[in-house]
C-alpha cells in the first residue's frame, strides 16, 4: 500500500469510529423517557448523532477517492468491533461465546484481506 491509500484508509476508519460513537449516542437517547414524540427526536443527543452520521458520509466519500472499492467494506467491518467494545464498556452488555467467535471471524477476515 502506498501513502495515499493509507491516508484515505485512515479517513475511512475515523469515519467508521465516529459512526460507532453516534450509534452509542442514539442508544443513550433511546433509553430515556420523553414527554412527547417531538422531544424524542429533537433532543441534543439525537441531533448530534445524526449530524455525526452526515459527517461520516462525507468522510466516506472522501475516503473512496483514494482507496479501492473492495477495501471499503473490510474497513467498515471494524465498526462491529467498536460497537461491541462500547456496548461492553458503556452499557455493561455481556459478551458470550457467539459474540466472541463472531469478532474473531471479523478480525480474521480483516487480517486475511490485508495480507
Amino acid at each position: 500500500m502506498n501513502k495515499t491509500t493509507i491516508l484515505y484508509s485512515c479517513v475511512l476508519l475515523i469515519g467508521v469510529f465516529i459512526s460507532a460513537i453516534s450509534q452509542v449516542l442514539l442508544k443513550k437517547a433511546s433509553m430515556k423517557e420523553y414527554e412527547s414524540r417531538i422531544k424524542e427526536y429533537l433532543n441534543p443527543l439525537v441531533i448530534i448523532a445524526y449530524t455525526m452520521f452526515v459527517g461520516t458520509t462525507f468522510l466516506s466519500i472522501i475516503a473512496y477517492k483514494g482507496i479501492p472499492l473492495s477495501m471499503g467494506p473490510v474497513l467498515e467491518a471494524t465498526s462491529y468491533i467498536y460497537v461491541t467494545f462500547f456496548g461492553v464498556k458503556i452499557f455493561h452488555e455481556k459478551l458470550n461465546a457467539k459474540k466472541i467467535f463472531a469478532l474473531i471471524l471479523i478480525i480474521g477476515g480483516i487480517i486475511v484481506y490485508s495480507i
